[in-house]
């Protein structure tokens, strides 16, 4: 097989079902050997198996595609260090990682549990802090002896990072935190070669086929804009050498359609040049409020 990235290698974690699935197969069809990482849990995290891995493994291998299943737990430190050395191991180096894992336990913020609150970020932020991190100490001990490196980060976050969503306190919490760990990642890994950037992504999976019910329905014919599969292009795109240029960026893609997501930035600013009056500041605020651009509005607000 071969493609725009032939001879890369790639871990893709969550990659036994959904959007993690499509990454793999079109990386796959793209040249890339796959290292496909998932615990196979059910929607809420639990349950674990290695059926989905081994199945995307298998698909692979038809396709006349490399790969390897890998069961690693990516949020335990030394697990998500032996997934980065399975790779190597299997395929002799390791070129992109692509954070996909993640589960959900929604609920209201004034219903919400401290156990579920961990257990979501865990598997998202530390997740992507933990795989990534073993990743690019082995990306920086290459760059300082002198071998050329091309290696791409990809996180997943979410339109619910971005915006927040009524009911995915937890879940919205942990994608923000994700999308800013991304520019962190772009600002200090360059030098050693190493891109970063992340991924909003709408598409169909267990975890918006059901709060989103009606958005995610698959069409009777015609374009299925929610196939999970559409958004894997851009995936394997900034996974490829060809995008070394572009870096600490989120994009939003659903279909067709791809965005660049204009994140926080300064906006309109008042000084005093002393200390403020209390009573004086809320006509201060309104103003700068008035003179800014409105914030989208939260997901089922």
């Amino acid at each position: 097989m071969s493609g725009i990235c032939e001879g890369r290698v790639v871990i893709v974690t969550g990659a036994g079902r959904g959007l993690g699935r499509a990454h793999a197969l079109e990386f796959a069809r793209q040249g890339a050997k796959v290292v496909v990482n998932d615990l196979g849990v059910s929607l809420d995290g639990r349950e674990p198996s290695d059926g989905p891995a081994a199945d995307v493994v298998r698909e692979i291998r038809e396709l006349g595609g490399k790969a390897i299943a890998n069961g690693a737990d990516v949020a335990d430190w030394e697990q998500a260090a032996n997934l980065v050395k399975a790779a190597l191991s299997a395929f002799g180096r390791l070129d992109v990682v692509m954070n996909n894992a993640g589960f959900v336990r929604d609920r209201m913020f004034a219903n919400a549990k401290e156990d579920e609150w961990d257990a979501v970020m865990r598997v998202h932020l530390k997740g992507h802090f933990c795989v990534s991190r073993h990743a690019a100490a082995y990306w920086r001990d290459e760059a300082k002896a002198g071998r050329r490196v091309e290696a791409r980060i990809i996180n997943t976050s979410s339109g619910a990072g971005l915006q927040g969503s009524v009911g995915q306190s937890a879940y919205s919490a942990a994608k923000g935190g994700i999308a800013a760990l991304t520019l962190v990642q772009a600002a200090e890994l360059g030098r050693y070669g190493i891109t970063a950037n992340a991924i909003a992504p709408s598409a169909r999976t267990r975890m918006t086929e059901t709060v989103f019910a009606e958005m995610m329905k698959q069409p009777e014919s015609g374009f299925d804009r929610m196939d999970p599969s559409n958004v894997s292009p851009l995936v394997v795109w900034l996974g490829s050498a060809q995008s070394g240029d572009v870096t600490g960026r989120v994009f939003e893609v659903a279909g067709g359609e791809i965005g660049v997501a204009d994140g926080w930035r300064t906006g309109p600013k008042v000084d005093n040049n002393a200390r403020w009056d209390p009573a004086e500041v809320g006509a201060a605020v309104r103003e700068l409020i008035a003179k800014a651009v409105p914030p989208q509005r939260v997901y089922g607000a």
